[in-house]
């Protein structure tokens, strides 16, 4: 069995790992998906995504090859003529950076960037949440993505 803090410490792990600190592709467990894992002993973590400028995915953690905790997520640029997908990586990469350094991923933050201004709301823990991110440029929502997640129970 696992306490939550072991989790929370995980996903922020596996998180730091992955999209945010250039992890390694895997080869696609779909048919046109986009998968990075992270693995750390009996713990098992997959972000598995569909899309680029506009995106829809999963992420996944097993703990002994059972799946304990997933969030599901959908992004798009809304306004391109303030952002492009290159641009908004950047700055959410920047802004998950720093969370993460912090020790979590939840809990709301906001980051200044050159290219954004990156504002993140969430409700709940690590059990159950969900939450919106957006870039703001020049006072205007240019991207946006809503997730949700929280604990399987069998």
């Amino acid at each position: 069995m696992f306490d939550i803090t072991m989790l929370n410490e995980f996903v922020v792990e596996a998180k730091a790992a992955t999209y945010v600190g250039g992890g390694v592709a895997r080869a696609p467990c779909r048919p046109s998906s986009h998968d990075i894992g992270y693995e750390r002993g009996d713990w098992r973590y997959l972000d598995s995504y569909f899309g680029g400028t506009d995106f829809a995915g999963q992420e996944v953690v097993w703990l002994a090859d059972e799946p304990v905790w997933a969030m599901n997520y959908f992004g798009c640029v809304i306004a391109p003529k303030l952002i492009d997908g290159t641009a908004a990586g950047t700055v959410i990469k920047a802004a998950l950076s720093a969370m993460y350094r912090e020790g979590r991923f939840l809990g709301g933050m906001e980051f200044d960037h050159p290219l954004g201004r990156y504002i993140d709301r969430s409700e709940g823990g690590c059990e159950r949440f969900s939450g919106h991110e957006c870039i703001m440029v020049d006072g205007q929502k240019a991207y946006a993505l809503d997730y949700r997640g929280g604990l399987i129970v069998p």
